[in-house]
């Protein structure tokens, strides 16, 4: 901060010292904002936008989603990831969410492992499709930590109650995605994500 003027009267100079300690306290609670912190907090709960009965998605023609463009990697893939992904390019059946622009498809690049191609993905929602398991999972992982300020009771002197404000955080889910299963019974296992 720069530096206090001088020849100020000591009410000012109480306040600018008030003020000074508050903006400390402020930063040091914002520097404990870790990611492990942000992580832990809870996530804002909404609706599913798509309510779709059994009956309906049974009806429902398959729609095989494709990458729209690819981009070569001229790195080689190492071979001891070969298991994870195979497993994650099996094609899962799920249904895509924007839950920040409601209705509007998902423009959304991958690359799952080191010598893989870039691959962009338009992904239709409120609709099941079928894609790499690796797709559905990046569109899960699409959230942010919202922070808020609040007015909270700091510290209590015989004349009153200070107010101080205080950094309050929640995660958003921004995108989301829903696995589906054509299975009628919800005893028999299934491979989605």
């Amino acid at each position: 901060m720069s530096q206090k003027p001088k020849n100020i009267n000591s009410a000012s100079e109480k306040e600018l010292d008030k003020v000074e300690e508050q903006f400390k306290q402020f930063e040091s609670e914002v520097k404990d904002m870790t990611m492990d912190r942000l992580n832990a907090t809870p996530k804002e709960e909404t609706e599913q936008q798509t309510k779709l009965s059994q009956k309906e998605i049974s009806a429902k023609k398959d729609n095989y989603l494709k990458p729209i463009k690819v981009i070569s990697c001229r790195e080689k893939f190492d071979e001891k990831w070969r298991a994870d992904y195979e497993f994650q390019k099996e094609y899962v059946q799920f249904i895509a969410e924007n839950k920040e622009l409601i209705g509007e498809s998902i423009d959304i690049w991958t690359r799952p492992f080191p010598g893989m191609p870039a691959e962009e993905w338009l992904v239709p929602v409120n609709t099941p499709v079928w894609g790499p398991r690796y797709l559905a999972e990046q569109i899960k992982r699409k959230f942010y930590h919202r922070l808020i300020m609040k007015e909270t009771p700091t510290e209590s002197t015989g004349a009153g109650i200070m107010y101080g404000k205080m950094a309050a955080d929640t995660t958003i889910q921004r995108l989301d995605a829903v696995p589906v299963s054509k299975r009628k019974s919800v005893f028999m296992g299934d491979k989605n994500f």
